[in-house]
């Protein structure tokens, strides 16, 4: 698998602290033992004031932070950050920040959103929407194709155990950052962190997830910049209203050869016979093969 050399960050499966094996029966009580995801708290400081705490897989946190305060529009993309300190044993971590902030009123203010675990957006979830105008950028069908059969054969939780989601940001036909967790509102915060981090810049970049596409995943999609949004599971109603109204390239269902485009159609550059692509294997089948997920 040359291509697992393009990417900067990916998931590593055997990591011992992300999962663990577990014994138990299959349907024929017989003995079988499997792979599971761990999960555990994350409580995240913006300098001296709590923000929430998390449930996650634990990598990547300082990512994951930095992200989540982005998408609920806590950080800017412009904002300085100081430093952004974990520490393991008391599961905590702090993002430290010029100058003090309080955000107990926009703490208030949430709304529970479609996302698995405990997803929110705090304050107007519209504001991204009316704000940010995306750039113009064209999905070309050879890349679509590509970036899920990439995806789909790269060694991951998702394939190892499933119950989690992945997201990743992509450039062209290339998958550059996978990151993984038990709910896709993580995974998606932890790329947004990343992206930060390194100064991304957002206008070429293709963002793909396992998960549903929503209109949390098409709020926080804008709000990182990116022009595309591309899953292998279905649409919700207001996902499909909101990508619309920002012009986000919106993709769903991409397995194999085959894909919907319910937002963006203009953008999409047809320059690969779907005839030559071959159909999705087996193993990228375990999770979510039979509906959305």
């Amino acid at each position: 698998m040359s291509f697992l050399d393009d990417y900067l960050v990916r998931p590593d499966p055997q990591a011992a602290r992300l999962g663990a094996t577990v014994s138990g029966i299959d349907q024929t009580g017989a003995t079988v033992e499997t792979r599971v995801v761990t999960e555990r708290a994350l409580t995240l400081y913006l300098n001296a004031q709590e923000i929430v705490t998390m449930m996650t897989i634990g990598d990547h946190p300082d990512a994951l932070a930095l992200g989540y305060l982005l998408n609920q529009n806590m950080l800017k993309r412009g904002d300085v950050v100081d430093a952004v300190d974990y520490d393991e044993e008391l599961e905590v971590v702090v993002v430290r920040t010029p100058e003090r902030t309080n955000f107990e009123e926009k703490l208030k203010k949430k709304t529970l959103t479609s996302g698995c675990a405990q997803g929110t957006a705090f304050g107007d979830l519209m504001e991204a929407i009316d704000e940010i105008e995306l750039p113009k950028a064209e999905l070309r069908t050879s890349w679509l194709y590509a970036l899920t059969r990439k995806i789909n054969t790269t060694p991951s939780l998702y394939l190892e155990a499933g119950a989690i989601h992945g997201c990743v940001l992509c450039e062209a036909d290339k998958p550059l950052v996978y990151m993984e967790d038990v709910g896709r509102h993580n995974a998606v915060d932890k790329v947004a962190g990343w992206m930060f981090r390194h100064d991304v810049d957002p206008a070429r970049m293709i963002f793909y997830t396992t998960g549903r596409l929503t209109s949390e995943m098409v709020i926080k999609t804008v709000r990182m910049g990116i022009p595309v949004l591309v899953s292998r599971s279905g649409f919700t109603e207001w996902g499909v209203e909101l990508a619309r109204k920002a012009g986000l390239t919106l993709i769903g269902r991409a397995r194999g050869k085959r894909f919907v485009a319910l937002a963006g159609e203009e953008n999409i550059v047809f320059d690969q016979d779907p005839d030559t692509v071959e159909e999705e294997g087996g193993r990228s089948r375990r999770k979510g093969a039979g509906g959305d997920e």
